[in-house]
């Protein structure tokens, strides 16, 4: 073993910084119920023996002012290889704050760069640490905004299928909160047209229909074999998610705004999905998302990791009942802009670096700067 640790010594989380960058979109983008124009990454970097570790989530820049002022007290001085003891003292400390939300996403962050800083002070890839049971990460193409015309659309669908060879893809649906379901069935066969029969097809509607009316939709695309349906309806609408699920042949998911275990459990208690889907970078990092996960096995259900891929490639390759990662459009651009050490998913599938410690990333600060907030 090599490493800062390895001679046994079990260094103390010395500092814990945070900061955030907002990086425009290459176009509007805009889903069934949100759209935006820029996207913020906020990153955080724990330090030990000389040694760090990175971290982010994508959310406001408040995230960077929640670590430094609630978190990396709580942090500083704990022994750097205690990550779970880190974790749970993380979250008694926000008690009264309220967890969901930014706070959520705050925690997540900081967890995540206790892991790479812990697996870089042992001088293992973060998989290795973790226990990987694969070593190929399995990925689906994620984009084609509802801003998106039929030039643009068809133009990122061959990208994935045919240059990178992925074979599964995803679009988003349920445009304007379901109010342009014509529309949403037009793209929806483009998609069939341009990737071929051979691909998976998935539709993200980001709940933006109503029960019935994602039914109908599904029923109306029955002889486009779509294999995924996304939050048909609202992800807190549990029943809702239930009467689509037992009603339409693509598999059912939601998930990605879990942010604590008793989320997870609700909703795979409920039989509201056949595939549950969590995001490292709000559920509580990657402490938390093991545990989600094997909540999900105890209902008999895999889990899905939920956009920012470089976050979550590690966890993945050590998550039995792992389904597959979104490699979605708008955080793979920003990944590559501001990480190098970042991943190819030709093939269909990522390989994290056997060879490189921790995440195997380094942050580009200079290239960052420009965005910072």
């Amino acid at each position: 073993m090599t490493g800062a640790a390895a001679g046994g010594a079990d260094p103390a989380v010395d500092a814990v910084e945070a900061a955030a960058y907002t990086v425009p979109t290459d176009v509007p983008e805009a889903d069934g119920t949100l759209a935006w124009d820029s996207t913020t990454l906020v990153l955080v970097e724990a330090s030990a023996a000389g040694v760090t570790g990175l971290g982010w989530t994508y959310g406001p820049p408040a995230c960077a002012a929640l670590v430094r002022g609630e978190l990396a007290g709580v942090v500083r001085g704990r022994a750097a290889l205690d990550v779970g003891g880190a974790w749970e003292a993380m979250v008694r400390a926000v008690r009264d704050d309220g967890r969901p939300g930014a706070v959520g996403y705050a925690i997540s962050a900081v967890d995540v760069a206790l892991w790479d800083l812990k697996a870089r002070l042992l001088g293992l890839p973060l998989h290795r640490l973790l226990g990987a049971v694969r070593e190929r990460v399995p990925v689906y193409g994620s984009g084609g905004f509802t801003t998106y015309d039929e030039e643009r659309t068809a133009t990122q669908l061959g990208e994935w299928t045919c240059r990178l060879r992925i074979p599964r893809v995803k679009i988003k649906i349920g445009e304007s909160r379901g109010t342009e379901t014509g529309r949403d069935l037009e793209r929806m066969r483009l998609a069939r047209e341009v990737v071929g029969p051979a691909v998976e097809l998935y539709v993200d509607a980001n709940g933006g229909y109503s029960r019935k009316q994602a039914v109908r939709v599904m029923r109306e695309a029955a002889d486009l074999d779509v294999r995924w349906l996304e939050e048909p309806v609202p992800s807190d609408d549990l029943a809702g998610l239930r009467e689509v699920r037992g009603a339409v042949l693509p598999d059912v998911a939601a998930g990605e705004y879990g942010y604590d275990l008793a989320y997870f459990q609700r909703m795979c208690r409920a039989g509201a999905v056949d595939c549950l889907q969590a995001d490292i970078s709000r559920c509580g990092g990657i402490t938390e998302w093991f545990r989600a996960a094997a909540v999900a096995a105890a209902h008999g259900l895999e889990i899905s990791g939920h956009c920012a891929p470089h976050l979550h490639a590690h966890a993945a390759a050590a998550t039995p009942g792992f389904r597959h990662l979104e490699w979605f459009h708008d955080h793979v651009r920003i990944e590559s802009m501001l990480f190098d050490g970042v991943l190819d998913p030709a093939g269909g599938a990522v390989v994290p670096d056997p060879d490189a410690p921790g995440l195997g990333l380094a942050f580009k600060r200079a290239d960052a700067e420009p965005y910072r907030v």
